[in-house]
């Protein structure tokens, strides 16, 4: 059995999160037991949500245990197999966290599920044809309920889940606008992805200004918001929906770090009678085969378009997840193992 590397919590952030947050180590992978599979991972997948599994503090899902591997998806092939379902070579997607690679009891329904790497890159089934895409997908079907004609705001509008938000948006005849981070982030959901606009937030850091772009940008108002950050830009947004508008609260990043986000405004939800869920997708497993059928399908048809940003090698995911806090990254931010 090989040996392997492994990045683990090794104690939690005050406040920042930091490099010496976390600690590489290499361990041996125990043998096989029957129905157990060894993954080889290729790519390790780096999300926000991470970044509350490291507090210990109450959450919609378990802290991260200290020195225990970093959990998150993966994607790999089976490197030695006790489970003639999953024979040598076979390419899975699962949550082997952050090292080379797992052993896996494959008897476990939903531990791991084959993927088809024939006209989807193996990477993007931690992207675009993942759970991002399908947090996409989810959020904007589920709880926004675009119809034709309506204007669609989604907020890290170039990142894995933002950028297809806006694409789904806009083959559901919506007008679609997004928010992101830098003239090259925003000429690329633009003139790529195809969205109706976009605002760079950083050309515009207070309330005025920023309110003024948006304006400009949803003549019609707001009928949906995809929410990724909160703060400022979840203010400004708020000031713009139209009456009986739906917001979809996926993430908050800008208060990731523990910093409080007080609304400035929170009346406009009444006024304006607004619907507001937040939403953990991994509590809809119902509707993945239908969404992961539909983001499977445009891409191989390239009708759906998505970038990743792709750090080499274990030791480098602790500074990439970190440049992923920060909006570093454009597109989907992946780790490339082997």
């Amino acid at each position: 059995m090989p040996l392997n590397q492994q990045c683990l919590l090794d104690n939690r952030p005050t406040g920042e999160a930091s490099a010496s947050n976390f600690k590489l180590v290499s361990s041996e992978t125990p043998p096989l037991k029957e129905g157990q599979v060894l993954v080889q991972h290729h790519y390790l997948s780096l999300d926000p949500y991470m970044r509350g599994r490291m507090n210990d503090s109450k959450s919609y899902a378990q802290p991260q245990a200290l020195g225990e591997v970093m959990q998150g998806g993966t994607v790999g092939v089976v490197a030695e197999s006790a489970n003639p379902k999953f024979p040598v070579g076979t390419p899975v997607v699962g949550m082997g966290g952050w090292q080379q690679y797992s052993v896996v009891d494959a008897t476990q329904a939903g531990a791991l599920r084959k993927v088809d790497t024939t006209h989807i890159p193996l990477s993007a089934y931690l992207g675009v044809v993942g759970m991002p895409g399908v947090t996409a997908w989810y959020g904007l079907m589920k709880i926004c309920e675009p119809k034709p004609g309506e204007t669609v705001v989604v907020s890290a509008a170039s990142g894995a889940v933002g950028s297809v938000v806006g694409q789904l948006a806009k083959a559901r005849g919506c007008r679609a606008v997004g928010l992101a981070g830098g003239p090259d982030k925003c000429r690329y959901v633009v003139e790529e992805l195809g969205f109706d606009a976009c605002i760079d937030y950083k050309a515009h850091p207070d309330a005025k200004s920023l309110y003024k772009a948006l304006k400009e940008a949803t003549p019609a108002g707001v009928d949906c918001y995809f929410e990724n950050v909160g703060g400022l830009i979840l203010d400004t947004v708020l000031s713009r929906m139209n009456a009986f508008g739906r917001i979809a609260v996926c993430g908050m990043i800008a208060g990731y770090d523990g910093a409080p986000l007080p609304l400035a405004n929170p009346a406009l939800i009444l006024v304006n009678r607004l619907k507001v869920q937040g939403f953990i997708v991994s509590e809809h497993m119902e509707f993945w085969p239908q969404a992961l059928t539909e983001l499977g399908t445009l891409v191989a048809s390239g009708k759906l378009k998505y970038r990743e940003s792709v750090a080499q090698g274990l030791a480098s995911a602790p500074e990439a997840f970190l440049g992923l806090l920060k909006g570093k990254n454009f597109g989907k931010q992946v780790v490339q193992l082997c």
